[in-house]
């Protein structure tokens, strides 16, 4: 079995790997029947010569290799027909953007296999980048803060930035005595949490977070959901109830929105959920948000100040709450600034790549290098296209993949 680690080819770029030199360099040393290889790129976290150096041989073309890993979605004119895939599809939540991908899959018999879909028996994801987007979040948001409030600066990340420098550049910093609000009890809140705790922030209990009380350093409090919807009718939240039955609940988020200088959300929102800040939310007089740092970056969903994505060479964007529309940055304290950059562990490309192949390399590189590749049912369950058709679990998609 020949495998390639393909470059990058959307826009805008990114600079993750699924493997790095180092990994590449030991699973090529485990399994001598096999070859990893890597196609040349000038993007990439790690550069060509660090994967040289490391004994992996850089090619340009990879069309003689039978299973090819990526990060974001391939260039529909780079594909190869009858090869494997594997990257972040984004196409079975039925992204139109994205049909004609699914619709070349189908064309050119290729099989795809998407990461998002790589589970265990629980549902529960094993491959992912969500805790890096957390701690990616929280350092974004709070640079943001600075520069609205103009009281602080932090250094906009690099390629070569890390978490150890990105928690120092923190430490070193008089960071805002405010209340900063965490969504979500997932990974991408646990990333965020880290980065508070490893700060120094104070975790505040419920109670007081909900006081009238100032805070004499930056200080937070994480809410699950049962924190921030309530049933219509008065009734006691269920977690059961809830994911059945979502229409019958509604948003209780003002009462956090009142005490709140920053929020920072990492829970999951399905469409069917409440809407936790509408736009009569935002302008709301007591509404003291002037932050947000949509980690989630859920375009026009739970939090309706997020009207479009950022990206890291510009992250952030006012959102002026009078006329629900975008304003010049930082052109008045009164608006909201926005931080909604969707793809944040980009800006630790050297951690969250280590991290990423950690769990690949289990999970997926091993199975394929033993030739049960075919029987793994974590891969199987993530396979959306099999040899150009759909697989059972996906043929949902049948219409959607037809216009």
């Amino acid at each position: 079995m020949k495998i390639a680690l393909i470059k990058e080819t959307k826009t805008p770029v990114d600079n993750r790997v699924p493997l790095t030199p180092d990994q590449v360099a030991t699973l090529n040393h485990e399994y001598p029947g096999s070859e990893i290889v890597v196609q040349s790129s000038d993007i990439r976290a790690f550069s060509d010569e660090e994967y040289l150096q490391a004994g992996v041989k850089v090619v340009e073309d990879v069309s003689d290799c039978d299973i090819l890993f990526g990060i974001k979605e391939a260039k529909i004119s780079t594909l190869i027909p009858q090869k494997h895939y594997f990257f972040f599809g984004h196409i079975a939540k039925m992204q139109e953007y994205n049909r004609p991908l699914l619709q070349t899959f189908l064309s050119q018999d290729i099989t795809f296999s998407d990461y998002e879909y790589l589970v265990d028996d629980e549902g529960i994801r094993l491959c992912a980048f969500g805790w890096w987007a957390g701690a990616v979040g929280i350092y974004y948001t709070l640079r943001g803060y600075g520069l609205k409030t103009k009281t602080f600066e932090l250094p906009q990340p690099d390629i070569h930035f890390t978490l150890v420098k990105l928690i120092e550049n923190l430490k070193a910093t008089p960071l805002p005595q405010v209340r900063l609000l965490v969504t979500g009890t997932g990974r991408v809140s646990q990333g965020a949490q880290y980065v508070l705790e490893n700060i120094g922030a104070q975790r505040m209990s419920e109670d007081a977070y909900l006081s009238n009380r100032p805070v004499d350093k930056l200080s937070f409090f994480v809410a699950s959901l049962p924190n921030i919807v309530c049933r219509k009718d008065g009734g006691n939240y269920s977690r059961h109830d809830f994911a059945n039955n979502p229409q019958a609940y509604k948003s209780d988020f003002m009462r956090w929105a009142r005490h709140t200088d920053i929020l920072v959300t990492a829970h999951y929102w399905d469409s069917n959920a409440p809407i936790y800040l509408d736009e009569s939310d935002l302008q709301n007089p007591d509404n003291h948000i002037r932050t947000i740092g949509d980690v989630t970056c859920d375009i026009m969903g739970s939090i309706k100040s997020t009207i479009r994505p950022s990206t890291h060479a510009a992250p952030f964007y006012d959102y002026d709450p009078q006329t629900k529309q975008e304003a010049p940055l930082f052109s008045n304290i009164n608006n909201i600034t926005v931080m909604a950059v969707d793809t944040c562990p980009n800006a630790l490309p050297r951690d969250a790549s280590r991290y990423f192949g950690d769990m690949l390399i289990p999970h997926v590189f091993k199975p394929l290098l033993e030739g049960l590749g075919d029987s793994s049912k974590v891969i199987n369950e993530s396979t959306i296209v099999k040899d150009g058709k759909l697989t059972p679990h996906f043929s949902y998609l049948t219409n959607f993949s037809k216009g």
